[in-house]
Protein backbone atom coordinates (compact mmCIF):
# COMPACT_ATOMS: atom_id res chain seq x y z
CA UNK A 1 0.00 0.00 0.00
CA UNK A 2 1.42 3.24 -0.70
CA UNK A 3 2.12 6.01 1.63
CA UNK A 4 1.93 9.58 1.86
CA UNK A 5 5.49 11.23 1.75
CA UNK A 6 6.57 13.33 4.09
CA UNK A 7 8.22 15.77 1.04
CA UNK A 8 5.76 15.94 -1.46
CA UNK A 9 7.78 18.76 -2.51
CA UNK A 10 10.92 20.22 -2.37
CA UNK A 11 11.39 23.30 -0.28
CA UNK A 12 12.88 26.30 -1.48
CA UNK A 13 15.68 27.26 0.65
CA UNK A 14 14.94 29.97 3.19
CA UNK A 15 11.35 29.11 2.58
CA UNK A 16 10.73 26.37 5.51
CA UNK A 17 9.34 29.35 7.86
CA UNK A 18 6.49 30.62 5.16
CA UNK A 19 5.65 26.71 4.43
CA UNK A 20 5.43 26.07 8.13
CA UNK A 21 3.10 28.84 8.35
CA UNK A 22 0.79 27.91 5.88
CA UNK A 23 1.09 24.14 7.13
CA UNK A 24 -0.15 24.93 11.02
CA UNK A 25 -2.86 27.98 9.59
CA UNK A 26 -4.50 24.91 7.22
CA UNK A 27 -4.05 22.32 10.81
CA UNK A 28 -5.24 24.37 13.24
CA UNK A 29 -8.01 25.34 11.48
CA UNK A 30 -9.08 21.36 10.38
CA UNK A 31 -8.24 20.09 13.92
CA UNK A 32 -7.89 23.06 16.21
CA UNK A 33 -4.61 23.43 18.42
CA UNK A 34 -5.15 20.58 20.70
CA UNK A 35 -5.45 18.13 17.77
CA UNK A 36 -2.57 19.08 16.14
CA UNK A 37 0.84 17.76 16.37
CA UNK A 38 4.32 19.66 15.93
CA UNK A 39 4.60 16.56 13.72
CA UNK A 40 1.30 17.22 11.86
CA UNK A 41 3.04 20.65 10.76
CA UNK A 42 6.26 19.53 9.75
CA UNK A 43 4.89 17.01 7.72
CA UNK A 44 2.21 19.06 5.89
CA UNK A 45 4.76 21.67 5.25
CA UNK A 46 7.00 18.99 3.68
CA UNK A 47 10.12 19.52 6.71
CA UNK A 48 11.58 17.61 9.06
CA UNK A 49 11.25 18.03 12.83
CA UNK A 50 14.74 19.75 13.15
CA UNK A 51 14.00 21.88 10.29
CA UNK A 52 10.78 23.02 12.03
CA UNK A 53 12.89 22.96 15.17
CA UNK A 54 15.32 25.73 13.60
CA UNK A 55 12.26 28.32 12.81
CA UNK A 56 10.14 27.17 15.84
CA UNK A 57 11.13 26.31 19.01
CA UNK A 58 7.76 24.53 20.07
CA UNK A 59 3.73 24.80 18.56
CA UNK A 60 2.97 27.34 21.18
CA UNK A 61 5.44 29.60 19.47
CA UNK A 62 4.71 28.58 15.89
CA UNK A 63 0.37 29.71 17.23
CA UNK A 64 1.53 32.84 18.70
CA UNK A 65 3.41 33.69 15.61
CA UNK A 66 0.65 32.75 13.38
CA UNK A 67 -2.33 34.91 15.15
CA UNK A 68 -0.13 38.03 16.13
CA UNK A 69 1.19 37.98 12.32
CA UNK A 70 -2.32 37.97 11.25
CA UNK A 71 -3.33 40.41 14.01
CA UNK A 72 -0.83 43.05 13.19
CA UNK A 73 -2.02 42.57 9.62
CA UNK A 74 -5.06 44.36 11.01
CA UNK A 75 -3.82 47.01 13.11
CA UNK A 76 -1.65 48.46 9.64
CA UNK A 77 -4.87 47.80 7.88
CA UNK A 78 -6.48 49.88 9.71
CA UNK A 79 -3.62 52.64 10.33
CA UNK A 80 -3.37 52.57 6.30
CA UNK A 81 -7.40 53.38 6.55
CA UNK A 82 -7.30 55.93 8.95
CA UNK A 83 -4.71 58.01 7.41
CA UNK A 84 -6.21 58.46 4.51
CA UNK A 85 -8.84 59.94 5.89
CA UNK A 86 -9.81 62.92 7.78
CA UNK A 87 -10.58 63.91 11.05
CA UNK A 88 -14.54 63.67 10.34
CA UNK A 89 -15.59 60.76 12.82
CA UNK A 90 -18.09 59.74 10.11
CA UNK A 91 -15.41 59.46 7.40
CA UNK A 92 -12.99 57.84 10.25
CA UNK A 93 -15.93 55.45 10.85
CA UNK A 94 -16.00 54.29 7.28
CA UNK A 95 -12.83 53.95 7.33
CA UNK A 96 -12.31 51.23 9.88
CA UNK A 97 -15.05 49.29 9.58
CA UNK A 98 -14.05 49.13 5.76
CA UNK A 99 -10.66 47.90 7.27
CA UNK A 100 -11.97 45.43 9.39
CA UNK A 101 -14.31 44.21 6.74
CA UNK A 102 -11.29 43.92 4.25
CA UNK A 103 -9.23 42.17 7.42
CA UNK A 104 -12.04 39.84 8.09
CA UNK A 105 -12.43 38.45 4.31
CA UNK A 106 -8.72 38.21 3.65
CA UNK A 107 -7.71 36.53 7.00
CA UNK A 108 -11.22 34.20 7.54
CA UNK A 109 -9.07 31.19 8.19
CA UNK A 110 -6.81 33.04 10.90
CA UNK A 111 -9.96 34.86 12.29
CA UNK A 112 -11.89 31.64 12.68
CA UNK A 113 -8.95 30.05 14.38
CA UNK A 114 -8.10 33.06 16.87
CA UNK A 115 -11.93 33.11 17.63
CA UNK A 116 -11.77 28.80 18.56
CA UNK A 117 -8.39 28.39 19.91
CA UNK A 118 -7.69 31.77 21.69
CA UNK A 119 -8.09 30.15 24.74
CA UNK A 120 -4.85 27.64 24.38
CA UNK A 121 -2.39 30.58 24.22
CA UNK A 122 -0.09 30.73 27.40
CA UNK A 123 1.15 33.29 29.27
CA UNK A 124 2.45 36.34 28.34
CA UNK A 125 1.05 35.82 25.20
CA UNK A 126 -2.30 35.36 26.10
CA UNK A 127 -2.05 39.01 27.86
CA UNK A 128 -0.39 40.36 25.16
CA UNK A 129 -2.90 39.42 22.76
CA UNK A 130 -5.90 40.98 25.43
CA UNK A 131 -3.73 43.86 25.27
CA UNK A 132 -3.72 44.42 21.24
CA UNK A 133 -7.89 43.63 21.04
CA UNK A 134 -8.22 46.32 23.99
CA UNK A 135 -6.11 48.56 21.01
CA UNK A 136 -8.52 47.64 18.28
CA UNK A 137 -11.35 48.36 20.88
CA UNK A 138 -9.97 51.94 22.05
CA UNK A 139 -9.59 52.60 18.16
CA UNK A 140 -13.78 52.54 17.32
CA UNK A 141 -14.74 54.14 20.92
CA UNK A 142 -12.68 56.96 20.13
CA UNK A 143 -14.00 57.54 16.75
CA UNK A 144 -17.63 57.13 18.46
CA UNK A 145 -17.25 59.37 21.12
CA UNK A 146 -15.75 62.20 18.93
CA UNK A 147 -18.95 61.51 16.68
CA UNK A 148 -21.11 61.79 20.02
CA UNK A 149 -19.19 64.91 20.92
CA UNK A 150 -19.53 66.99 18.14
CA UNK A 151 -22.92 66.22 17.28
CA UNK A 152 -22.29 63.73 14.24
CA UNK A 153 -23.38 60.66 15.50
CA UNK A 154 -26.93 60.50 17.58
CA UNK A 155 -26.98 57.39 19.63
CA UNK A 156 -27.14 57.27 23.26
CA UNK A 157 -25.44 54.13 24.16
CA UNK A 158 -21.72 54.91 22.11
CA UNK A 159 -20.20 51.37 24.10
CA UNK A 160 -23.21 49.12 23.15
CA UNK A 161 -22.70 50.84 19.79
CA UNK A 162 -19.56 50.42 19.22
CA UNK A 163 -19.56 46.35 20.46
CA UNK A 164 -22.28 45.84 17.83
CA UNK A 165 -20.34 46.93 14.97
CA UNK A 166 -17.54 45.38 16.22
CA UNK A 167 -19.48 41.74 16.52
CA UNK A 168 -21.07 42.47 13.00
CA UNK A 169 -17.99 43.02 11.46
CA UNK A 170 -15.98 40.26 13.49
CA UNK A 171 -18.44 37.57 12.65
CA UNK A 172 -17.95 38.24 8.74
CA UNK A 173 -15.32 35.46 8.72
CA UNK A 174 -17.86 32.78 10.14
CA UNK A 175 -19.98 32.61 6.78
CA UNK A 176 -18.61 34.78 4.53
CA UNK A 177 -17.87 32.59 0.92
CA UNK A 178 -15.49 34.48 -1.93
CA UNK A 179 -17.67 32.52 -4.53
CA UNK A 180 -20.87 33.86 -3.04
CA UNK A 181 -23.04 36.93 -4.33
CA UNK A 182 -21.66 39.69 -2.51
CA UNK A 183 -17.62 41.21 -3.38
CA UNK A 184 -15.65 43.07 -0.47
CA UNK A 185 -16.31 45.99 -1.71
CA UNK A 186 -19.82 45.83 -2.03
CA UNK A 187 -19.71 43.74 1.57
CA UNK A 188 -17.81 46.77 3.31
CA UNK A 189 -20.45 49.32 1.67
CA UNK A 190 -23.00 47.35 3.47
CA UNK A 191 -21.38 47.45 6.69
CA UNK A 192 -20.55 51.03 6.97
CA UNK A 193 -24.27 51.59 5.92
CA UNK A 194 -24.80 49.52 8.97
CA UNK A 195 -22.43 50.86 11.09
CA UNK A 196 -23.80 54.35 10.54
CA UNK A 197 -27.44 53.51 11.18
CA UNK A 198 -26.02 52.63 14.61
CA UNK A 199 -24.01 55.41 15.71
CA UNK A 200 -26.90 57.35 14.51
CA UNK A 201 -25.15 59.36 11.90
CA UNK A 202 -27.21 62.59 11.70
CA UNK A 203 -25.63 63.78 7.86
Amino acid sequence: MATESASPTAIPRGRGGDALTVAAREIFAERGYHGTSIRDIAKRAGLSLSALYYWHSSKQELFVGLIEDSVNDYFQTCDTALRSCGDDPAERLAAIVRATVDYRVRRRVESTIAAREIRNLEQPHAQRLADLRESATRLFQEIIDEGIARGVFGCAHATDARRAIQASCNAISQWYDPDGDVNPAELADRYVAIAERIVGLTR
